[in-house]
């Protein structure tokens, strides 16, 4: 296959697949009919050699195969938008500029949200979105590569200001054919502390809030490391193994059934979502003006 044969709204279909769980969540979002966004990825397929989706009744899942595309075409929609972030600066526009880096948690499911609703209200701003784990977006944040930073980590580094902007809570999730789905009784914290799961990669918020939880415990090693939590939804729901992920990426699946939540004795993760940036303390510009909507949103 060729270079030129690689079609970036493609390219964004299958990742929208990943992240909204289903083929035609991914065309709403991009704004294109489902007839025109199966046909593309299917010629995607085609083109690659490789089998990328798993068409269900109850949606579509990526395969093992479009688990991997879809990382490399997350990189490679990444640095088109940075090609893109170029040419506007040398066309040397002059309305005001929003960089906004958010932990995966929260770009996959309240940004978009809150950015249209901030766009909607400051349409003149230019606003530029990275996704990357919280550890990654507070680097960012202290190097000044960004206006502002969403992160759900449980501590901010020093230098950095912060304000509470949500909640959220990391529960214990699997398959509807697991065996824990039929426990009468709570697991023990030792008990899920020993059993191998399905994680997020070292430097995420989930990640490092789920290792404090259980830093006292002897902990088996992770069955797999994914870099999303649509990566690991698509895994539990294949049977893969148990899960710690936020209500917020698995609130659809527990209200159809298709994933059960797993109590534990005595542990509970509630997270809070903070907005970060360097000093100055007081915000000001674009960044003021989305943490203060954020803010009213939570409120109302």
């Amino acid at each position: 296959m060729g270079i030129g044969q690689l079609q970036l709204a493609t390219l964004e279909l299958l990742v929208g697949v990943e992240v909204h769980g289903s083929v035609g969540a991914a065309s709403r979002a991009a704004g294109v009919a489902q007839s025109n966004a199966s046909r593309s990825l299917k010629q995607l397929e085609r083109h690659l050699g490789v089998r990328l989706i798993e068409r269900r009744p109850t949606g579509s899942v990526l395969t093992a195969h479009g688990t991997v595309v879809a990382h490399w075409a997350q990189r490679i929609l990444a640095d088109a938008d940075k090609l893109l972030e170029v040419a506007s600066g040398l066309r040397a526009d002059s309305s005001p500029q929003l960089t906004v880096s958010a932990s995966m948690t929260v770009a996959e499911h309240l940004m978009p949200r809150w950015l249209v609703e901030f766009r909607s209200a400051n349409p003149v701003v230019s606003i530029h979105l990275q996704m990357h784990n919280s550890a990654h977006v507070l680097d960012l944040v202290a190097e000044g590569k960004c206006d502002i930073g969403f992160v759900e980590s449980p501590t901010i580094r020093r230098g950095l200001h912060s304000v509470v902007v949500g909640h959220d809570e990391l529960i214990v999730v699997v398959h509807r054919s697991h065996p824990w789905a039929r426990r009468r009784h709570p697991l023990t914290i030792t008990e899920l502390a020993a059993t191998p799961l399905v994680v997020r990669e070292p430097g995420s918020g989930t990640r490092i809030t789920l290792d404090v939880a259980l830093r006292e415990f002897p902990r088996a090693e992770p069955l797999l490391e994914l870099a999303s939590a649509a990566a690991i939804r698509a895994s539990v729901l294949d049977g893969v193994g148990p899960a710690v992920m936020s209500t917020l990426a698995v609130a659809e699946q527990l209200n159809s059934g298709e994933l059960h939540r797993i109590e534990v004795d005595g542990l509970a993760l509630p997270r809070t979502l903070r907005a970060v940036w360097r000093p100055p303390r007081r915000l000001e510009g674009p960044a003021a003006g989305l943490v203060r909507m954020i803010q009213r949103s939570g409120r109302s």
